[in-house]
């Protein structure tokens, strides 16, 4: 792809209303611009990352079994009168008439239209368990947007809705969408902390949610230092400094939620007459579990996690490009050539604007791909400048291959 037309508008400095480090520069190198409090759009280097974190997400959500759907984003109130929740979740939910003075809402989670979705063809156990997910824009009229992507009135969300005839079946599922869960931050180059929490307005059984620890985190994560359980400071009488069992004390930190599970057992399937019929004949209402990542959520984390205040640095697992090829010349007829013989084999930028070199570099810093090749002065001799795993050496142009295989595989 040729930067002089691939839309990144980047900026020299950080817009004034940027609280958080991966706000600055998620506007800085291009990547979303703000269009209302709360409310962006993601650019096209941003939505390329945006992109290979729900292809990471739909990868392990279908090797553990589960069929995507897409609902829609517009409600009915009756079915959230059902669930009993129009009236209880409060002014968060964005609600709307129709021509018609028909109401609805802009669903910022989707249990009562997952549960009207299933509720007539899920009738035997020997159709459960099911599981069915989507990725798609949710909506909460938050009171004050802030940091960017992760507290914003218009947000990218993948949800998961499990349906079961038992608690063992309930219970598995659970335990294998947190390992799941593990495995998604894990390739995006993400350490979380699993929290247990409240259930919150979704309600429940139990609820546990994974952390990212940051300084702008709007969570207080409380834990024993000699242990792996963690907790939401507003789900347990813990407090930083008390002693724990077994020596120690209770340490805190903050943290970005970037996903969460709930067990919701009965709460809505009982409410809005979602049953079947068990193995003994008897009329049962389903069991349910309810997962969610945020996915703008999670690339802001990342920023957050791997970021300096100079520019990105991306896992490669999420890299909008595998390649920066940076001539400092105009592009020649030998340059044209190492980029389409690149360009067969990697997903490439090249920086072909008539740009002077330090803005050039300035820009490839802020946008961080990984891997970068120089074409300087030396490239007429058969050399170009390599940068990669924060190591920058000279290479020849016969080479250059075996080191970006070495780095692509590293």
């Amino acid at each position: 792809m040729k930067q002089s037309v691939f839309y990144i508008p980047t900026l020299k400095e950080s817009p004034k209303d940027a609280e958080a480090k991966s706000h600055a520069l998620m506007i800085r190198s291009g990547m979303i611009k703000q269009t209302a409090a709360g409310i962006y759009t993601y650019l096209p280097l941003g939505l390329k990352v945006l992109k290979k974190i729900e292809a990471i997400v739909r990868d392990e959500h279908h090797l553990l079994g589960c069929s995507e759907v897409l609902m829609p984003a517009l409600q009915p109130k009756d079915l959230w009168e059902e669930s009993g929740r129009w009236g209880a979740y409060g002014p968060e939910l964005m609600r709307l008439s129709d021509r018609k003075d028909r109401e609805f809402c802009l669903g910022p989670t989707h249990e009562e239209v997952i549960t009207a979705l299933v509720r007539d063809y899920l009738n035997s156990y020997k159709k459960l368990p099911v599981a069915l997910y989507q990725i798609q824009t949710k909506f909460r009229d938050e009171m004050r947007p802030r940091f960017g992507l992760m507290r914003g009135r218009e947000f990218i969300m993948k949800d998961l809705y499990t349906f079961h005839a038992n608690e063992a079946s309930l219970n598995q599922w659970y335990e294998d969408v947190k390992a799941m869960y593990s495995r998604i931050f894990d390739r995006c180059g993400l350490e979380t902390k699993i929290v247990a929490s409240n259930t919150g307005e979704i309600g429940g059984l139990e609820a546990h949610e994974f952390m990212v620890m940051s300084e702008v985190g709007e969570d207080t994560v409380v834990y024993c230092e000699n242990s792996s359980e963690a907790y939401n400071i507003e789900a347990t009488d813990l407090r930083p400094g008390d002693p724990c069992e077994g020596g120690g004390v209770v340490l805190s930190a903050e943290g970005i939620e970037v996903g969460n599970t709930f067990k919701i057992g009965t709460k809505y399937s009982a409410s809005m007459n979602a049953f079947f019929q068990d193995d003994q004949g008897q009329r049962q209402p389903i069991l349910m579990a309810s997962y969610g990542i945020g996915i703008g959520r999670t690339l802001m984390a990342v920023v957050e996690q791997h970021a300096t205040d100079k520019g990105l640095i991306w896992p490669k697992s999420l890299s909008p490009f595998d390649i920066h090829l940076i001539p400092l010349n105009p592009v020649d007829a030998p340059v044209q050539a190492l980029y389409e013989s690149l360009k067969a084999r990697y997903d490439v930028l090249i920086d072909d604007r008539d740009e002077r070199p330090g803005v050039k570099f300035n820009d490839a810093e802020l946008i961080g791909i990984p891997i970068k090749v120089i074409c300087g002065r030396g490239f007429s001799e058969g050399r170009v400048e390599f940068e990669a795993l924060g190591i920058k050496k000279e290479v020849a142009l016969n080479d250059l291959d075996q080191e970006i295989a070495q780095a692509m595989n590293a």
